[in-house]
């Protein structure tokens, strides 16, 4: 009889024809990675397919794909979610997914107009993309406050009259209608918005159950500023979301945690974020400086002018005030950076800038910082932790409203293949405060919607797979 030419397939046609033998083939596969997946705890040498957008399959099975990329020493972790970056722009997306970054998010200051801004990014983005509906933007546009990103004058100096109050939450408004991610709001930035102005954009935004993303007011008493924030939570019914605990409170920080941890104990939905640097950047002409010409001679050479390096004295800081722009800040302490970044309920998110070269290094390096100096160096949180604070917790916060954050943050089946593929024995940022422009090292792949956009440690060019996240 005859036999079957079938019956015996060489190794050869098994390696060329993998359905022969029933496997199934994907798209991407990585192979032998170290899979640590924040939701489950998986945390484990795996395959893990990719097909599409999607992550189809992890197993510890033999796993055939059209790419193969052998994935030993390496870690396999959800892409990082940037609730705080506020330089949009393909520069800065570059550093953002050198860092390990899927998706940067514009949550505190916002903007205005909200469907102007996405349409902007649409088709055009690295990484996926979103803001917040904002005040700040709200309130410079109806006061015509001649700022940038930041008030300079009007929204700054000036009480709103009741005209411009309404007309600027109609706008906040119209942003949320559009799909804005919340509410942005910079309190220390508008110090002429009283108490009654900040309540009534609360209640707005309880109307749409959205998060309010917060920069509280003036450092000056920190458990004041934020007892305001909570408290107007609580009487709207709103999410609260404080940023940057760690650069607000500085010294403070212990006793800012303690009441957030106290309110969410008692069931209030109040999150926050750090970022890990000793140093802050926020622009000179802006409200955060106001009464700064009359502190003591030892509080200017905290003060540094990223274009030079040079340290400030009353005079230099008086003149580059008048003139305006980004400075950077030191007067945060390690311990307290630990204190935030180690805290189990505290997420991690940037606050970036980048402009042409100019900024704060956090723009391009906060994730390897976190991963490389505060993970493997001094071991002030676990790799499992860390991962968790740069993904899951972040797209936690987001989900209720944003379907699109549901299958973000996770490394399991059916979740988006938004990827950070990263050497955990070699990653670290590499970004100065006299070098911003300079790109972290350690991650080996990173993908978004299953489309590499680094590739073998370097940026894949000509590729835009970055999606507008909206609220829904």
């Amino acid at each position: 009889m005859m036999k079957n030419p079938m019956m015996k397939i060489t190794p050869i046609l098994v390696l060329l024809f993998p359905a022969l033998l029933g496997a199934q083939s994907y798209d991407i596969v990585f192979r032998g990675g170290r899979v640590m997946d924040p939701e489950s705890g998986l945390d484990a040498v795996r395959y893990v397919g990719i097909q599409g957008k999607k992550i189809a399959a992890i197993s510890t099975k033999l796993m055939r794909g059209k790419v193969e990329i052998d994935a030993s020493g390496l870690v396999i972790a959800p892409g990082f979610i940037d609730l705080h970056q506020h330089s949009h722009n393909a520069e800065a997306y570059r550093h953002k997914a050198m860092d390990g970054v899927t998706t940067a998010l514009e949550l505190e200051v916002g903007v205005s107009p909200v469907s102007e801004w996405y349409a902007s990014h649409e088709g055009k983005s690295l990484i996926h993309f979103g803001a917040s509906s904002g005040h700040i933007p709200a309130r410079m546009a109806v006061m015509h406050d001649t700022g940038l990103l930041l008030p300079r004058d009007a929204a700054m100096n000036r009480v709103a009259t009741p005209e411009e109050q309404k007309k600027t939450e109609a706008l906040v408004q119209k942003g949320l209608d559009e799909g804005g991610l919340g509410m942005g709001m910079g309190i220390v930035y508008t110090p002429t918005a009283n108490a009654d102005e900040i309540l009534s954009l609360f209640y707005l935004a309880a109307k749409f159950k959205r998060p309010i993303f917060v920069h509280m007011r003036a450092a000056g008493n920190v458990i004041v500023s934020l007892q305001e924030v909570i408290t107007d939570a609580v009487a709207a019914g709103v999410p609260l979301h404080v940023v940057h605990i760690n650069s607000t409170s500085l010294a403070k920080t212990p006793d800012a945690l303690r009441v957030i941890e106290g309110a969410r104990a008692r069931g209030l939905d109040v999150t926050t974020e750090a970022y890990p640097y000793i140093a802050g950047m926020t622009d000179i002409a802006s409200a955060s400086y106001n009464g700064w010409e009359n502190q003591p001679p030892e509080y200017f050479p905290k003060l540094m002018w990223p274009p030079t390096g040079e340290r400030m004295n009353r005079e230099s800081f008086q003149r580059y005030r008048k003139q305006g722009g980004f400075i950077v800040s030191f007067t945060n302490t390690e311990e307290m950076v630990r204190t935030a970044i180690s805290n189990p309920m505290v997420m991690i998110a940037s606050d970036g800038i980048m402009e042409e070269g100019v900024g704060h290094p956090r723009a391009a390096g906060t994730y390897a910082r976190l991963l490389g100096k505060y993970v493997r160096e001094d071991k002030a949180l676990s790799l499992m932790d860390a991962i968790r604070k740069s993904s899951l917790l972040p797209a936690r916060r987001l989900e209720t409203m944003s379907p699109q954050m549901r299958q973000k943050g996770r490394v399991k089946v059916g979740a988006d293949a938004d990827l950070a593929i990263f050497d955990p024995g070699r990653v670290i940022d590499k970004s100065t405060f006299q070098k911003p422009k300079q790109y972290s090292e350690g991650f080996r792949y990173v993908l978004v919607d299953g489309t590499f956009v680094v590739r073998d440690g370097s940026l894949q060019e000509g590729v835009t797979p970055g999606q507008g996240i909206r609220a829904r």
